[in-house]
């Protein structure tokens, strides 16, 4: 979820280990002409992380570690990504940052006013819609985790 603070753990994680970082806004940012280009960024989208996840398997099979800083919105995908990593032999943590709304909308509409390189302007209601589409993971869904 936008606002979340994704970015920030995942670069917080990359400096702590050895592992290697996958951002789709940062290489879907470099492709795009015009940052403010919606529909290329969601057609890009899928084709990166994609991408990625192909790259980060190779990763996982050598033996290092990889951080995905996909959205993972739904519990199916969460759990997919997951099972594929443990069939690589690898554990898997997930780190749900758990934001309440109005601090989403918050760190959002500061972010609006001084968008980073690549970024686009989100709307309240753009979020409000994303935040019907997120599926948080319940305690049980977190227990199939690696997490220490």
């Amino acid at each position: 979820m936008a606002g979340a603070g994704k970015t920030t753990r995942a670069k917080q994680i990359e400096a702590e280990t050895s592992a290697v970082r996958f951002s789709p806004d940062e290489w879907i940012g470099r492709l795009l002409a015009d940052p403010g280009d919606r529909k290329e960024n969601e057609r890009l989208r899928d084709i990166v992380e994609a991408i990625q996840w192909e790259l980060a398997q190779r990763l996982l099979s050598a033996g290092l570690s990889v951080i995905l800083e996909n959205g993972f919105w739904g519990k199916g995908e969460r759990e997919s990504y997951r099972d594929t990593a443990r069939r690589l032999g690898t554990k898997v943590q997930l780190h749900f940052l758990d934001v309440p709304d109005d601090e989403l909308w918050r760190r959002i509409d500061q972010r609006n006013k001084n968008l980073p390189e690549g970024s686009f302007t989100v709307t309240k209601d753009e979020l409000r819609e994303w935040l019907t589409w997120f599926q948080k993971p319940d305690a049980q869904e977190l227990k199939a985790y690696d997490n220490a």
